[in-house]
């Protein structure tokens, strides 16, 4: 699909914000291509740390919920920690389990059964829990939508505390009134439900269970040092929750980045080095696509005890055996996605309903715990909201992925009716129907959709035009203090017009990557690197400029190739060398 380019036009006094920040005026200008509006908030972005979070008794609920938990400990209670098997999930109950008993609290943590039992709290967790001791359920990372679940578990004679993060359901009335629904829980704590103060209101479920857990250790008097066990979990489930690294989540995620730098927890070391990486290097990228993904995969294909069983182990041998063992089950997790994914494109090209706005793509036999990520795959490749759904006992269960423009959870909750589940945020949904309601909802979706076709083509949005004189070491030394990259903060994007191309190489184990020297209309020469797929390159290269000037750039020869590029500039280190290269992501021909 055709990309539209659009170059950031937003003003400031670039001349002042370089000069008070230290700064250079290009980098000025993409604080404020990232919506930052005053110097103030400009020193904050680049200088703020962990003192910089809002108090976390602003979020409503809160006061009640700490005095709730620490009466809980103080008493000799337990409390049962009820999780989700992602890794928002996964480590949202790994900080709450291991701030509970660093307080001298008893817990025990509980999941739902993927497959079985879905996500969220159910009523056989609730009932393990009531037999086992608990007078104490604590939520994470769920529980917002649970309304039935929390009374039962109060009927069972247990007091219930929700942490989560996701968005409140709500029932709109004919008169445009909104009445929104809230689990009768003893305390909820969620930023996105009405009436809360607190401002920031993108944290994820770890980012909520971590300012519980610092309340609960100023009142135990626990040293600070403890606080900062737990900031690698946290920027592995912020980053792998694909919520904004904007505000406190940027905040978080460096606190942990640097705090995974010197790690010591021999569980996470262990998968570190089975995936092949140096804690010393690891970045936001790490974390959402090979950390991140690895530990998702266990609560996806197997049994999510074995991830906690990973992050709790002190033994290196096992620790190793354990990461081993993930890391096989990330690599199937892989391959069920790339033949799903294959399926689900196969399928949309035959379809009669291959135009519509939303996506609606049925699959057989496909592992439902992977059908969310085929869905983003299908998103990506279209540029459209994408629902993929495969079989279940009871119907179908699917996943949805959404785009920018689209709220998908604002387009399900009209149509619950349909659905015997459903939740989920903007960005992404989880849902299940009855099989005979699909091309019902597929239907109703649509009519109801009002996404033009501007908003259907995928924007690229360029940060300034950089001639490759002024791509430099420095400049990309200027470029880090803007990390980490990702949702809500992309890496800078800089694009220039007619670069030749004086060479041109296909290279890789598996042929998959390209290697160019580029030379701007000013003679300056970079070495550059393109990891998309190397046959759509040349195929455009010889649609816009023919076989022969094909040719002659694979044979380094000059062939009048020129086109524009965007771009971002990185450090490539081989053996032991390091150079400045462009990495080129998006191209055409201008005229």
């Amino acid at each position: 699909m055709k990309e539209k380019w659009v170059e950031y036009a937003r003003k400031a006094d670039f001349d002042l914000w370089s000069r008070e920040l230290g700064i250079s005026k290009l980098t000025a200008r993409i604080l404020r291509n990232r919506g930052v509006e005053t110097l103030e908030e400009a020193r904050e972005f680049l200088f703020a740390g962990m003192e910089s979070l809002a108090d976390a008794r602003l979020m409503k609920g809160m006061n009640e919920a700490l005095s709730m938990l620490s009466g809980t400990i103080r008493a000799g209670g337990k409390t049962a920690i009820v999780s989700d098997f992602d890794d928002d999930g996964i480590f949202a109950g790994e900080i709450l389990y291991e701030g509970i008993r660093k307080c001298g609290g008893e817990a025990m943590l509980f999941t739902p059964h993927r497959v079985r039992e879905g996500y969220g709290i159910n009523r056989r967790i609730i009932d393990e829990a009531a037999e086992s001791g608990c007078s104490l359920i604590l939520t994470c990372d769920n529980g917002i939508a649970a309304l039935p679940e929390c009374l039962y578990a109060r009927e069972r004679g247990c007091s219930v505390i929700v942490t989560d993060h996701h968005e409140v359901q709500y029932d709109d009335a004919p008169d445009g009134t909104r009445t929104y629904r809230l689990p009768e829980a003893d305390a909820v704590v969620d930023p996105k439900q009405p009436g809360c103060a607190y401002p920031f209101k993108e944290l994820c479920g770890a980012g909520v269970a971590f300012r519980l857990i610092q309340l609960l250790y100023r009142e135990f008097g626990v040293p600070e040092e403890a606080e900062k066990e737990l900031y690698e979990y946290l920027a592995i489930a912020t980053v792998a929750d694909v919520v904004p690294l904007k505000g406190e989540n940027r905040i978080l995620v460096k606190a942990g980045l640097e705090a995974l730098h010197r790690t010591k927890k021999t569980g996470l070391l262990a998968l570190i080095e089975a995936c092949g990486l140096k804690k010393e290097e690891l970045t936001a990228y790490h974390l959402g696509f090979v950390i991140g993904p690895s530990f998702n995969a266990v609560g996806r294909l197997a049994d999510v005890r074995l991830a906690f069983r990973l992050l709790s182990c002190e033994d290196a041998e096992e620790a190793a055996d354990l990461a081993g063992e993930i890391r096989a089950l990330n690599e199937a997790r892989k391959d069920e996605t790339e033949r799903g994914t294959m399926e689900a494109l196969s399928i949309i090209e035959k379809a009669p309903w291959k135009d519509d706005r939303i996506l609606l793509v049925r699959l057989h036999g496909v592992h439902e715990s992977v059908v969310g990520i085929i869905a983003g795959r299908v998103k990506e490749k279209y540029h459209r909201p994408v629902f993929v759904f495969t079989d279940a006992e009871d119907g179908l269960k699917g996943s949805g992925r959404s785009i920018e423009n689209y709220h998908m959870l604002a387009g399900l909750i009209p149509e619950k009716g349909l659905l015997t589940r459903f939740g989920g945020h903007a960005m992404a949904a989880g849902l299940s129907l009855p099989e005979e309601n699909l091309e019902i909802l597929r239907k109703r979706l649509n009519e109801a959709c009002t996404l033009t076709e501007s908003e259907l083509q995928p924007v690229v949005h360029v940060d300034a035009r950089v001639p490759l004189r002024f791509v430099t070491e420095k400049l990309i030394g200027e470029l880090s203090a803007l990390a980490p990259f990702g949702t809500g903060n992309p890496r800078p994007v800089f694009a220039m017009t007619h670069l030749k191309i004086r060479s041109l190489k296909v290279v890789g184990r598996r042929q998959n990557v390209v290697r160019m020297t580029l030379q701007d209309e000013f003679g300056t020469l970079a070495d550059a690197v393109h990891f998309g797929d190397p046959a759509e390159l040349t195929a455009f290269i010889r649609s816009e400029y023919g076989e022969a000037g094909l040719l002659r750039v694979l044979r380094s020869e000059d062939g009048g190739i020129d086109p524009a590029f965007t771009f971002y500039p990185e450090i490539n280190e081989y053996m032991g060398r390091k150079s400045v290269q462009i990495v080129c992501m998006s191209y055409c021909r201008i005229r």
